[in-house]
């Protein structure tokens, strides 16, 4: 007789359970936002990209392991083929109850489209990246986007009954004058709101970088101007800390990679489209799980690969500006990794 036996879970090296799971199914997108890559990029060979059902087979075993909350990513994910019936894949472990999550990071593009087939297979969030309101700003900072398009995007994900969270990069010189504008929006539509420092990701050129940085910090006080703030114990997963906006009720999430850093609590680790697990968003260190994942149908040597990975995943990352340069800076952009 042969007894089940659950596989013991993902822990690091700082007793942290690996229970998130990124996962970038393309590193194509329909937008070309200015800090998150170039204007012409050169996409990967379709060759080097994981097929849907070597990402299924990833993510599979990173669920047999204890991750709980899968959130798909990109480029923009929406525009990879066949994307449905990866997420028709993964929805059979919301049915076991092994999955807790399943959601995504989109631009909206594609949102009037997919929200309700997504709905349907389970997502009941989704987070889209919307930097500004107004349409001259959109087209600029996304460089091929149409804010309507979005905003058309966003109303069908409501329709669908997904719960939406608008993730806005704090931009110096770009969104700062829509900081109460942005908010009062997110109140009326029902929308959660995170604002995001940008990180030093890209081959981009370091001034500019600096000359984007907004710090969250500033934010902050430009609220406590306006609102009483209380800070929230809640925690989503995410690397999010919240504050409550007492005369309003409404709930603002920051995300501080260098303002405040949140690296204490992580317990997620990213997969890239092409198969490499990076342990940390702010570190080169990464695992290549695409070749043991190909060398045959035995998923042992990947979960052994997975756990070799894990034990390596460091305490923080290195992000910094303060010293007028940008410290720790990543040389892949953001949408390698997929945020």
């Amino acid at each position: 007789m042969t007894i089940a036996t659950t596989p013991a879970p993902l822990i690091d090296p700082f007793a942290r359970a690996i229970r998130y799971l990124r996962v970038s199914v393309t590193d194509r997108c329909d937008f070309r936002c200015t800090y998150c890559m170039a204007e012409h990029m050169t996409f990967l060979p379709k060759k080097e990209l994981l097929t849907l059902e070597e990402l299924d087979r990833l993510c599979s075993a990173f669920v047999s392991l204890g991750v709980e909350k899968l959130r798909i990513t990109g480029g923009e994910p929406l525009v990879r083929k066949g994307i449905l019936t990866f997420f028709q894949a993964m929805s059979r472990h919301l049915d076991s109850g092994a999955l807790k999550e399943l959601t995504l990071t989109t631009n909206g593009s594609q949102l009037a489209r997919f929200a309700r087939p997504l709905a349907d297979l389970g997502v009941r969030r989704v987070n889209v990246s919307l930097d500004t309101l107004d349409a001259d700003k959109f087209a600029r900072i996304t460089r091929w986007g149409r804010l309507s398009q979005v905003l058309d995007g966003i109303a069908a994900a409501q329709a669908a009954g997904l719960r939406v969270k608008i993730n806005v990069v704090a931009l110096k010189g770009f969104n700062e004058d829509e900081l109460f504008s942005l908010t009062d929006w997110c109140a009326r539509e029902g929308h959660e709101l995170t604002w995001i420092e940008v990180m030093p990701m890209g081959d981009m050129e370091e001034q500019v970088r600096l000359g984007q940085y907004w710090a969250l910090s500033e934010v902050r006080a430009r609220y406590a101007e306006r609102f009483t703030l209380t800070d929230l114990a809640e925690r989503t997963g995410g690397p999010a800390r919240y504050v409550r906006l007492e005369e309003t009720g409404q709930k603002v999430g920051f995300i501080t990679p260098l303002t405040h850093n949140f690296c204490e609590s992580c317990n997620r680790v990213r997969l890239t489209c092409t198969g490499e697990l990076y342990m940390c968003l702010g570190q080169e260190d990464m695992a290549d799980l695409r070749a043991p994942l190909r060398a045959g149908p035995d998923d042992t040597p990947v979960v052994q690969a997975i756990r070799d990975a894990i034990a390596r995943k460091p305490k923080g990352h290195d992000f910094d500006y303060s010293r007028q340069q940008v410290g720790g800076q990543m040389t892949r952009h953001m949408s390698h990794t997929g945020g």
